[in-house]
């Protein structure tokens, strides 16, 4: 029981990472009904961002950890949302009244595009850095084994909880909230109320940007090590989360990445870590075949 504790613990914390990511996906899914698969890579370049901010952060002398963390997370944030909004503006407005499969590939070469960038400028090599968050508390003790929970975990799942509630908030309660659902519903007839479509496509590839920020510092803060290929297979799972959840419903891509940072975890602990993708696949598989809108989707109704 204690060692299954410790993996759900762990599976939490990898779930809600890959939640945060997925929440991005679904949301633009939602508005323009076509997936950004560049997404993975804004993520990537949140997590070189963090580490930048961080290196220049220690070069000054700063010792305050909630700081530091302040800090990053606002650069993170701006520079990301920065990038967001330009994939919007390159790869997808200029292609908007075309058929569904030239922004499709316009995502894909800008997803190449930005790994190839960030390959050149900041190399190869993976990029370290030193712990941010240390030490954590005793949850459960055994003869054989102690069940703990690291600050950075518990940072991890909070701020999760956080950014899920006050996005809830946002999409539900708000004036933005309710141009971008009906947003979704039909654009056209949206922008002859008066909405103005484009910025409200705007923001939400910005906002989706600013989540993937978010997990980018939080994986940066956790395994203290980044790559530049780190956004292609986060940016497949969350994908996957969100399909898994119900593409479209931000509870549901929540959900789905929590489900599969609990698959990994478990999968890794009990079975053959080396095949813990294969197991979260499969189990994708699986679902879409019993319910194929996901498992919070909704099945979409065609008018004719």
């Amino acid at each position: 029981m204690a060692y299954a504790l410790q993996q759900l613990i762990n599976g939490l914390t990898l779930g809600s990472m890959y939640g945060l990511i997925a929440i991005g996906y679904t949301m633009v899914y939602g508005i323009i009904g076509m997936i950004n698969f560049a997404h993975g890579d804004i993520f990537m370049v949140s997590a070189f961002i963090a580490v930048t901010a961080f290196t220049l952060l220690a070069a000054a002398d700063v010792t305050s950890i909630p700081l530091a963390l302040t800090f990053v997370l606002i650069v993170s944030i701006f520079f990301t949302s920065a990038y967001g909004w330009a994939v919007e503006r390159i790869a997808y407005r200029p292609l908007r009244g075309s058929t569904r499969l030239a922004p499709l590939i316009s995502a894909i070469g800008m997803s190449i595009f930005l790994q190839n960038a960030v390959q050149l400028t900041q190399g190869a090599r993976v990029k370290p850095i030193p712990p941010v968050i240390e030490g954590g508390f005793e949850v459960w003790s055994t003869p054989d084994f102690t069940v703990q929970i690291g600050w950075s975990q518990l940072m991890i799942i909070a701020v999760t909880v956080v950014m899920m509630v006050a996005f809830t908030w946002l999409i539900t309660q708000t004036p933005f909230g309710r141009q971008q659902r009906s947003c979704e519903q039909d654009r056209t007839m949206a922008s002859l109320l008066g909405i103005n479509v484009d910025r409200t496509i705007s923001f939400t590839f910005m906002l989706g940007a600013s989540l993937a920020a978010v997990a980018g510092v939080m994986v940066t803060v956790y395994y203290g090590v980044i790559d530049f290929y780190i956004g292609f297979l986060a940016g497949i799972k969350a994908f996957t989360a969100a399909v898994l959840g119900g593409i479209g419903s931000l509870p549901g891509a929540m959900l789905g990445g929590l489900l599969i940072g609990l698959i990994e975890s478990f999968w890794s602990a009990y079975l053959w870590a080396e095949y813990k993708d294969v197991a979260t696949f499969a189990i994708l598989c699986l679902v879409l075949m019993l319910r194929p809108s996901g498992l919070l989707g909704r099945p979409e109704v065609e008018k004719v």
